[in-house]
């Protein structure tokens, strides 16, 4: 019988990595936008630390609407 090929610890650690790097990627998008239309640096961080709250509250959307649709798929299975 073959198991999973990673442990929970591993994928934990993937999953942090993947939230990491979404919540960097919004960021950095808030802060190029920003840098592009010629902003001075306060508003570029600002566009950052933005960036980043709206990139964590969206992680935390979609893994909250994934988790509720992989419960609402196993109800369903258990029938």
């Amino acid at each position: 019988m073959v198991g999973p090929s990673m442990t929970d610890e591993d994928r934990e650690s993937g999953m942090q990595r993947i939230r990491y790097t979404f919540v960097a990627m919004v960021a950095a998008s808030g802060a190029l936008v920003a840098l592009q239309a010629e902003a001075s640096l306060a508003v570029i961080a600002l566009a950052a630390v933005g960036g980043a709250v709206a990139g964590a509250v969206l992680w935390w959307y979609l893994v909250s609407a994934f988790q509720s649709a992989q419960r609402e798929t196993e109800s369903r299975s258990r029938r």
